[in-house]
């Protein structure tokens, strides 16, 4: 929270320190690993800098094995699981905490000063109940919608269709500039999915 009891969550965090990182050259090639479920408006903030954002599946430990796999310096959730790997293979709070500080310290600004730029898409999330996961691919209704879907949003926002991996259901994930219009691609894209997988 900052101190005007607005939360920053750990997109925000990562543009942060990720600016910092590169300020002081500590940004190996220019880039931050995060989740597909972390906000484009994170990835919109961090191009306008010469920043990359590299996406991963949802967990901390797809995060951690890309940072691996790439040498990036900085990885982390959406929900505040931020990896330092330099300092810790772990998304710790405390380390977190500290380089947060340390950023704000460096150029004598406040969180909210130090979050300007960064505007957070409206996002909406519906869960479907389903029976059986069969590839979003293998549904031809389904597809030809989330293609239709993406060529409205444009790029300036985003579709995800996933499967949890622990629980029976799908997930329709839409960020764009208008909360009734993303509402309204993912009602459409839910009653699809279950009027195609018959749930």
């Amino acid at each position: 929270m900052d101190e005007k009891g607005r939360v920053v969550d750990g997109d925000a965090v990562m543009l942060m320190c990720g600016k910092q990182m590169k300020r002081e050259g500590r940004l190996k090639g220019h880039a931050i690993v995060a989740t597909v479920m972390s906000n484009i408006g994170l990835e919109i903030a961090l191009q306008s800098r010469g920043i990359k954002l590299i996406r991963t599946d949802v967990g901390d430990k797809y995060v951690l094995e890309e940072l691996l796999r790439s040498g990036a310096k900085l990885g982390g959730e959406q929900s505040g699981h931020i990896i330092f790997p330099k300092l810790s293979l772990a998304g710790d709070g405390l380390i977190t905490t500290l380089q947060l500080l340390r950023a704000m310290r460096d150029r004598d600004r406040s969180l909210p000063d130090l979050t300007k730029g960064f505007h957070r898409y409206p996002q909406v999330l519906v869960n479907v109940q389903v029976s059986n996961k069969k590839p979003f691919d293998e549904l031809p209704s389904v597809k030809r919608l989330a293609s239709e879907t993406e060529r409205k949003l444009g790029g300036r926002g985003r579709l995800l269709l996933r499967y949890s991996g622990t629980e029976p259901l799908a997930r329709v994930m839409i960020e764009g500039e208008r909360q009734e219009e993303i509402d309204r691609y993912a009602t459409a894209l839910a009653d699809t999915i279950r009027l195609a997988l018959d749930t």
